[in-house]
């Protein structure tokens, strides 16, 4: 069983989800007909806590209360649809979304993959010019449970959003359909960006530019997030100390564009000081980034023999073929064409030999020649 501290107050600068939420959970568990006491137990509360209309809870002590609820009432919804949501349900949303080259398409998957499980609401990626919208309609009354459902499908899907780039995407305004609750203050805490109460539904809203991020989770990364999905719903995703591997990803899709740094630290929502210094932090640099992802590019294309030396230097981001044979000594010792011979010349090499060594090792019986491993078997 999960355990956390016993609630904490609005006097914690940690404790800041507010105790409402976790009536809605016992709410949730009323529907089903259960007894909550053992959610409740599982983040360190009693039932006396969870009326205090003041009271705030940490992120831990939420993960553990929904982890066990979810589980207990095989529900990821916790209670707030016409029908429930058994586990895994999210963990296979996001396996429908993983093939996706870019967050766009990614999240258009998994919005449409949501509408086909819930009748209650329906979530829309809206795209502009500068910015992404995303917005739930609602096709049913959620009643008493609207306030948790709309706040926590706006936090998954952004929490979402960010696991797939594994980058904190910073929002740009948030907005909701009713009245700023009491608990109002633990907003901006949830989604850091400015507030709007009383408009005509919930949405997020974000940088244009991070739709076209490559996804850079596989099936191996999913299976490790849903040992634990919860802070993707209940924490703030941390910023992400892979700058480095972004950078390798974003100049791979884009090689022939040999993007600069403006560009890529644009792409990465970052300035370029920033870039440089995130670059730094982890023991490299821009330059040695590009070289490295080029040398890659390149002796990948000169295992192919019908490709020109100068298309694959065009390839590769150079502008003409001498640069290109230049920089190919550097990483190399060798010019591109002397890396191709000694390339095919090895696999040749090799290649005899192991034709030699076959016919060393056949002998002679009769007039035929039989190499022992198609011998006839004795008896």
């Amino acid at each position: 069983m999960l355990h956390a501290p016993r609630c904490t107050h609005a006097g914690n600068a940690r404790a800041q989800t507010p105790m409402a939420f976790i009536r809605a959970i016992l709410r949730a568990y009323a529907k089903a007909g259960r007894d909550a006491a053992g959610a409740l137990r599982a983040g360190g509360l009693a039932r006396a806590d969870v009326e205090d209309p003041a009271g705030r809870i940490t992120a831990e002590q939420m993960e553990s209360i929904c982890l066990f609820a979810m589980r207990e009432l095989d529900d990821e919804a916790l209670g707030w649809f016409g029908r429930a949501l058994p586990w895994g349900t999210n963990g296979m949303l996001c396996r429908a979304s993983l093939p996706s080259a870019t967050l766009g398409v990614a999240l258009k998957r998994w919005c449409r993959h949501h509408g086909l499980l819930v009748d209650d609401i329906e979530i829309h990626l809206c795209a502009g010019q500068a910015q992404l919208r995303i917005e739930i309609d609602e096709r049913r009354d959620l009643q008493e449970q609207r306030e948790f459902a709309l706040v926590s499908t706006l936090r998954h899907v952004h929490g979402i959003a960010c696991w797939l780039v594994d980058a904190r995407i910073p929002l740009r305004g948030a907005t909701f359909p009713y009245a700023a609750p009491d608990h109002a203050g633990a907003y901006g805490w949830m989604f850091r960006t400015g507030l709007c109460f009383g408009q005509a539904r919930a949405s997020i809203r974000f940088d244009a530019h991070f739709a076209d991020m490559p996804v850079l989770r596989d099936d191996r990364d999913l299976r490790q997030m849903l040992q634990r999905p919860l802070p993707l719903l209940v924490q703030q995703y941390p910023r992400a100390h892979r700058v480095g591997k972004q950078v390798r990803d974003l100049l791979r899709a884009h090689a022939a564009k040999s993007l600069v740094a403006p560009a890529l630290a644009s792409r990465l929502n970052l300035s370029v000081r920033s870039l440089h210094r995130h670059l730094a932090e982890e023991g490299l640099s821009l330059q040695d980034i590009k070289n490295e992802v080029r040398r890659e590019a390149a002796i990948a294309s000169l295992a192919r023999r019908d490709r020109p030396i100068k298309q694959v230097a065009g390839a590769v981001g150079f502008q003409n073929e001498a640069s290109f044979n230049r920089a190919f000594r550097e990483w190399t010792g060798q010019t591109p064409a002397e890396y191709r011979r000694g390339l095919h010349g090895t696999a040749a090499s090799a290649h005899r030999h192991v034709r030699q060594d076959a016919s060393a090792t056949s002998f002679r019986t009769g007039s035929g020649s039989i190499n022992p491993a198609e011998s006839p078997r004795p008896g």
